[in-house]
This record gives structure tokens, C-alpha cells and sequence, in this order.
């Protein structure tokens, strides 16, 4: 089983802080995207990482990341497109043709586990295509774009999205084909495939995979850091 993995980093960073990007921000001792890098190369059921990021962070990310940390599995380095879904389509091509699993994960969630990643690839292998997703926890409103509330919707039935999403191969470029070929952007990769008419299988994952898109973020991912630091102490 050939399991590959698309990490997608070319974010610009605009509700971060101003000049600077998410990604490249410490994290600890470490910038977030190499946290998310030491998951997928410790990964013994990942083959290669291609990693996409903005043009003008290619040179940076070798020398300052995939160098200083030694990562082993990283193939190439790609850069991305004007969203989210064209970066991803860019990785999608960027792969090898024999690929037959296809993990995408964000480069900014950096608590992902390998247990996540591993049953994502046996899940996808099995029936095609997987998300990671949580319980949404609070009450969710649907507004009308005056402000006001039109509906309130059923806790029980909604689930937040998370990464990785896992796909057999065929399947996912069919997808971003059918995507492309019609102009369709989707809010993320396992909307794309919904599409074409197949069904996307969900597995637990927590709420500590957060994703860094605010200053906010960040202090709390420091928190869940320093927190895992202190159990891993006791446990040693």
C-alpha cells in the first residue's frame, strides 16, 4: 500500500499577524510546520511528503526546515496556487503516478497523531475516502445576511471537519478533475468528492488537532504543547 502525503503550507497568513506567516511562527523550539512534518516522517505507513508552499518560501523551507530538521521522506517541494484548492491540485500532480493512497493534511495543525494519520490510510484503503472530524460542541445558528437567526440546526447530526483527509488516489483526482473542469470550489477536499456521489466515511479525531489561523490559536497551542511536554515527563 503506496500511502503519500500532500502537506499544504502556503497560506498567507492573513488573519495572523501582519508580514509574518502562520506556519513559520515557533512553536516551542520549533516552527509549527515542523511539527506537522515530524508526524508524516515518523509515519512508518507513509511512503513520501510533498510539501506546498508559497513560491517565495521554497529556498526557506529547504534551508530552515527541511534541512536543520533532517526530515527523510520529503520529496518535493512545490509551490502552491492562488487558494487552498489549487495548492492541493498542485500537490495532486506533484505526486507519483503509482501513488495509491493520498493523505492531505494541513501543515498548520501540528497535533496530529500517528495513530490519526495510520487509521486514516487503513480507513481509505477500505472504503475510498475519510475525514478526520470532532462533535460540534456548541449551538450552531444559520443567519440570514441581515444578522438575524433563520434556523437553529441539530448539534446531533454536525461534525467539524478536520485534517488529514484521506482518499484512494483514483478516486481524489477524479475529483479535483471534475472540480476544475467545472470551475467547482469546494470549502475542503472531501467536498469535492461528495460530487461525485460518494460517501465520505468519518473517524474521530480530537480537539486538541487544531488548526493555527489566529494569534489566539497559537496561545492555545502553546498550552496543549506544554501540556503534552509535562505528560510525556511524568511518563519517563
Amino acid at each position: 500500500m503506496k500511502a503519500d502525503a500532500v502537506i499544504v503550507s502556503a497560506g498567507k497568513g492573513q488573519r495572523f499577524m501582519e508580514g509574518r506567516k502562520k506556519q513559520f511562527f515557533s512553536l516551542g523550539e520549533k516552527p509549527i510546520l515542523a511539527h506537522t512534518l515530524d508526524r508524516f516522517d515518523a509515519c512508518p505507513l507513509i511512503r513520501s511528503i510533498l510539501l506546498v508552499v508559497g513560491r517565495e518560501d521554497q529556498d526557506y523551507c529547504l534551508t530552515e526546515i527541511i534541512e536543520k530538521f533532517r526530515y527523510r521522506k520529503i520529496s518535493r517541494i512545490i509551490p502552491g496556487g492562488k487558494q487552498r484548492q489549487d495548492s492541493v491540485r498542485n500537490g495532486l500532480d506533484g505526486l507519483p503516478g503509482d501513488a495509491e493512497i493520498i493523505v492531505i493534511h494541513d501543515g498548520v495543525r501540528p497535533f496530529v497523531t500517528k495513530e490519526m494519520i495510520e487509521e486514516s490510510i487503513r480507513s481509505a484503503a477500505r472504503f475510498g475516502a475519510v475525514i478526520i472530524a470532532m462533535p460540534v460542541k456548541d449551538t450552531i445558528k444559520m443567519a440570514h445576511p441581515d444578522g438575524t437567526v433563520l434556523k437553529t440546526l441539530e448539534r446531533e447530526s454536525l461534525w467539524q471537519a478536520q485534517t488529514p483527509q484521506t482518499f484512494q488516489a483514483s478516486l481524489i483526482r477524479e475529483a479535483y478533475l471534475k472540480a476544475t473542469e467545472d470551475g467547482y470550489i469546494g470549502t475542503d477536499d472531501a467536498s469535492l468528492v461528495e460530487r461525485l456521489g460518494k460517501k465520505i466515511h468519518i473517524l474521530p479525531g480530537s480537539y486538541t488537532n487544531i488548526k493555527i489561523t489566529t494569534l489566539e490559536d497559537l496561545m492555545l497551542a502553546n498550552l496543549i504543547l506544554k501540556m503534552r511536554n509535562h505528560t510525556k515527563g511524568e511518563e519517563e
